[in-house]
């Protein structure tokens, strides 16, 4: 679905993307994650758009992101960022706003289809009921939720998340993902999720790539990536790793200084 093969990017005075290769294939959940300033965002803003590419390639579906039309990406390609901008306006209608890539010249209109599409994913993502109500009325979670109503009415076939869930509590997090990974598994929808928690990373991607100061440092299964000493390498922080006993995935658990010291002789793997 999506390729990256050595992509240079960035800010010529500052920071830069090291040669980045990836692939996403389709019908995948793959997780980005990183510490900060590790990179994340200048992969995000390189796959949107938002800055140049400097060396490399990104091809979507074998054609090069650079010499589609802002439609033809609209058609392709769905994004939902951490911060969801929002108006005075109806779910809905902002709902709807997904539909723009398809509208004709001239149309002034939404057709039946719009709605329809509309409707549907509203009530997918569980926000039918609040279609009426004003996008600034809605809890940020309920905001989130909407905003991934509107990326699946553009009918992507590639979805981009900028960490959706880090303003979010645990309740909404949970709720987001959850919708994130129905959509993938009963849609084939391909998932693509920066995200900042390495608990909520290994629980639900199936597929990661960890990033450190500009580059892939590691990629794989969640196991072969979470591995503790790959995380206090990159994160410069001390960590325990055990297996969730349902899931059979990594669960990273944090150690603070005080029960470290009072337990140095301790393996923590």
């Amino acid at each position: 679905m999506l390729k990256i093969s050595k992509l240079i990017s960035g800010y010529s005075d500052k920071f830069r993307l090291k040669e980045i290769s990836l692939h996403v294939n389709k019908g995948s959940l793959t997780g980005i994650v990183g510490p900060n300033g590790s990179g994340k965002t200048t992969l995000f803003r390189s796959l949107t758009s938002e800055i140049n590419i400097l060396g490399g390639e990104i091809l979507l579906e074998g054609r090069d992101i650079k010499k589609l039309t802002s439609k033809e990406k609209a058609q392709k390609l769905a994004i939902v960022t951490q911060n969801t901008e929002v108006f005075d306006i109806p779910v809905e209608d902002f709902v709807l706003m997904g539909r723009l890539p398809y509208k004709k010249p001239f149309q002034l209109f939404e057709k039946v289809k719009d709605y329809a599409l509309a409707n549907k994913f509203m009530k997918l993502t569980g926000v039918y009921k609040y279609k009426a109500k004003l996008m600034t009325e809605l809890s940020g979670g309920e905001q989130q939720l909407v905003a991934i109503a509107r990326a699946l009415c553009q009918e992507p076939e590639l979805l981009l998340l900028d960490e959706p869930t880090s303003h979010l509590d645990i309740s909404h997090q949970l709720k987001v993902l959850n919708l994130i990974q129905k959509l993938n598994n009963d849609l084939g929808l391909t998932v693509l999720i920066i995200i900042h928690d390495l608990n909520l990373a290994s629980e639900y991607c199936d597929y990661m790539a960890m990033m450190h100061k500009g580059s892939i440092f590691k990629k794989g299964l969640p196991e072969e990536v979470l591995d503790y000493k790959n995380i206090e390498f990159v994160y410069d922080t001390v960590v325990i790793t055990q297996i969730n006993p349902l899931s059979k995935k990594p669960a990273i658990f944090l150690v603070s200084d005080k029960v470290l010291k009072k337990n140095s002789s301790e393996p923590r793997h």
